[in-house]
């Protein structure tokens, strides 16, 4: 039995597309049965099925397929471990068509700078996120969540609940919110008045 290409993609969030990576990983000869996806995952979080399942797939010999290192890891520790277990397990890892065997020296000298470099673009990533939100938030442009009700809807629905012929049920219909957003209204009330 020949060496076994097993693929794995991920995206952080659920709106995104895997099929760039799935078409990079098929172009890099694995076949598109043996790709194992996460979807909705950051790079961060080690606990992801798609990624256990991959390691699982490979065996001495093979090779595990990314199209980018990021998609795999996003921090050193953890592309560390995924690196341990690799070189382990004897299986060579693909980033984008380059291979690294983790057990020769110099293939993992740079699978290790390789996570490096991934972690300091997530790094810089969450930096450029929070200067972005900081200057929107000067700006006045960030403004948090828009309120389900008006203040004069606020207002009517607290003066409903105070003269006792609605039940927290009856004014969530009425006013078509949740009962929690009744419920937190009829505390703001409260809150205010002592």
């Amino acid at each position: 039995m020949g060496e076994l290409l097993v693929g794995y993609a991920r995206c952080s969030t659920d709106s995104q597309d895997l099929t760039v990576q799935i078409d990079g990983l098929t172009r890099l000869g694995v076949d598109p049965q043996r790709v194992y996806v996460d979807h909705g995952l950051t790079g961060t979080t080690r606990a992801r099925p798609g990624l256990r399942e991959a390691l699982a797939a490979v065996r001495a010999g093979d090779t595990l397929v990314v199209t980018k290192l990021d998609r795999l890891a996003r921090s050193v520790p953890d592309a560390r471990a995924i690196a341990d277990e690799l070189t382990a397990r004897e299986v060579k890892l693909n980033i984008g068509g380059s291979v690294h065997d983790p057990t020769d020296p110099i293939g993992r000298l740079l699978f290790t700078a390789l996570s490096m470099v991934a972690e300091f673009e997530a790094d810089l990533a969450r930096l450029r996120t929070r200067e972005g939100m900081a200057i929107a938030k000067a700006k006045g442009r960030l403004r948090g969540k828009k309120p389900k009700l008006s203040p004069s809807q606020e207002e009517h629905l607290v003066e409903l609940h105070r003269a006792g012929r609605h039940t927290t049920t009856e004014l969530a219909e009425l006013f078509t919110v949740a009962r929690s957003t009744v419920y937190r209204a009829i505390h703001r009330a409260r809150t205010d008045r002592s």
